[in-house]
């Protein structure tokens, strides 16, 4: 699985005082997204930071290209952008129900050993959930 699309109802809170959702929320839609996809693969941040293993975002960048107000259905498209090695890149695409596009992104993820804080190889488990050797 390469790519993994969700769907979010924005909630009254994530909105600004303008009725659109707060430039700030899009780092958390993003964040759900690489949740779902690492969950479908079978792997949980959770099991990843047992195993000793955490996953900080080093690199996110957002181009907004319309606003999503409260109560709207949103969708995002997360899509493993690289082979993962040290690093994990994914991009996004967030759309309305209409199809047109919001928001794109990027987020660069350093895999990072839990007690010594430096980088590590991308788990065997990950790599093979992906169907690499």
């Amino acid at each position: 699985m390469k790519f993994d699309e969700i769907q979010i109802r924005v909630r009254y809170g994530e909105t600004d005082q303008m009725g659109v959702v707060h430039h700030g929320n899009y780092a958390l839609y993003l964040e759900m997204g690489r949740i779902e996809w690492l969950r479908k693969l079978g792997v949980s941040y959770k099991k990843m930071e047992d195993n000793g293993v955490m996953l900080p975002v080093v690199s996110m960048v957002l181009n907004y290209k319309k606003s999503a107000g409260y109560d709207e259905v949103i969708n995002v498209k997360t899509q493993l952008k690289n082979k993962p090695t040290a690093k994990i890149e994914f991009d996004y695409i967030i759309t309305n129900k209409k199809g047109e596009i919001l928001t794109t992104a990027n987020t660069v993820l350093v895999f990072v050993d839990k007690e010594t804080k430096r980088p590590v190889k991308a788990p065997k488990y990950i790599l093979d959930a992906l169907g690499y050797d």
